[in-house]
């Protein structure tokens, strides 16, 4: 019988959500990278499509070891594939015994799916993953707008965040649309309770902009960029 090729080795980098109003790191996104800082991209495409579920389910465990061995004292952002929910009973009891192991809070973890890929069942995905959001556990819709079901996925699914998808956020301070729609998301949001992140901020006119508006939680090189193995400092405009 013909052996699957190893997974390859990897590690994280971590790049910090901040609060602008508090100046505070309210979390870090886990970010894979290869050991000697090789992209997400380089990484993931060695591994086979049949084992990227369990790929998914191992990064995650491996990230909180990497976060709370560097001593996280704020949320931990981990990326998760929803089809794991109905692939694997161990998708998320791996990642919450992992917390558990590490003495980190199932309150502190949260989850972050793309828009598009639970578009296919929207009302299934949420009640899997709400039997874990009553244990404390936190969910953030991941490049929100740049799929074509975010408001009927809000309407079905409330997390706990979004993430602006980038290609919303850059420009926004001469781009007239762009602001409505923004706008209009964020008043959604705030009648749902939902926190907005804006995503891939790297200039400080964006910035503005955005924070004019009511946007308070941030993530981008503007603030900084992922450390390799390591909390980046921040930088605050």
């Amino acid at each position: 019988m013909e052996q699957s090729a190893p997974d390859p080795n990897f590690t994280f980098a971590f790049q910090p959500i901040v609060d602008v109003n508090g100046r505070e790191v309210i979390s870090y996104e886990a970010l894979i990278r290869g050991p000697g800082n090789e992209s997400a991209y380089q990484i993931l495409k060695q591994v086979p499509a049949e084992r990227l579920l369990i790929f998914d389910q191992k990064a995650r465990v491996e990230a909180i070891v990497l976060a709370t061995r560097l001593g996280i004292a704020c949320n931990l952002n981990l990326n998760f594939i929803p089809q794991s929910l109905h692939s694997s009973t161990t998708s998320i009891s791996s990642t919450l015994e992992a917390a558990d192991r590490s003495h980190l809070a199932i309150e502190r973890i949260v989850l972050e799916v793309t828009e598009g890929e639970i578009i296919a069942d929207q009302g299934r995905f949420a009640e899997q993953i709400n039997e874990y959001r009553g244990l404390g556990l936190k969910v953030a819709i991941d490049d929100f707008g740049a799929g074509y079901s975010g408001l009927n996925l809000l309407a079905n699914f409330q997390p706990d965040q979004i993430k602006l998808d980038l290609t919303l956020v850059r420009g926004i301070e001469s781009h007239g649309p762009r602001q409505a729609i923004v706008r209009a998301v964020g008043q959604v949001c705030n009648d749902l309770g939902i926190d907005v992140i804006a995503e891939g901020v790297e200039t400080e006119a964006e910035y503005t902009w955005l924070a004019t508006e009511g946007v308070r939680l941030f993530q981008g090189y503007l603030f900084a960029k992922p450390a390799f193995e390591s909390f980046p400092p921040v930088h605050y405009p």
